[in-house]
């Protein structure tokens, strides 16, 4: 899994990387008309980078302490990923505002990711 781990935290990397060009290049004009959405694509970006990271450390993790727990840390990584800054990204290029319901189901698989990685630590 740790090989796995370090490609997707790898390709979300490259993602967010990617959209945070594309932000502040292709979409400039885009945020000049609609100036309350910049931030949201900027805390899609940011949440989007930092969990790929996450996911590398995640496969640190795995090669270094037993337990389940690790991989469902990745999992519930990438899952918040999908949700919290897909939905973000939904809501700023469609102005459907609905999007937004989705992104606190995000949050709370960060969160739980986040807990798997302390409590496997704690366990080790």
């Amino acid at each position: 899994m740790e090989r796995l781990f370090v490609i997707l935290g790898s390709v979300l990397m490259f993602l967010g990387v990617g959209a945070g060009a594309f932000g502040a290049h292709g979409l400039r004009g885009y945020f000049e008309q609609y100036p309350n959405l910049s931030g949201i694509y900027d805390t899609a970006v940011q949440y989007l980078m930092i969990h790929g990271l996450a996911l590398i450390s995640v496969a640190w993790v795995t090669t270094n302490w037993t337990g389940k727990l690790a991989n469902w840390a990745g999992y519930f990584f990438l899952l918040g990923v999908f949700l919290f800054s897909g939905s973000l990204f939904l809501l700023v290029l469609t102005r459907m505002s609905w999007f937004g319901a989705i992104t606190p189901l995000g949050g709370i698989a960060f969160l739980a990711g986040w807990l798997c990685l302390a409590l496997v630590a704690w366990r080790s």
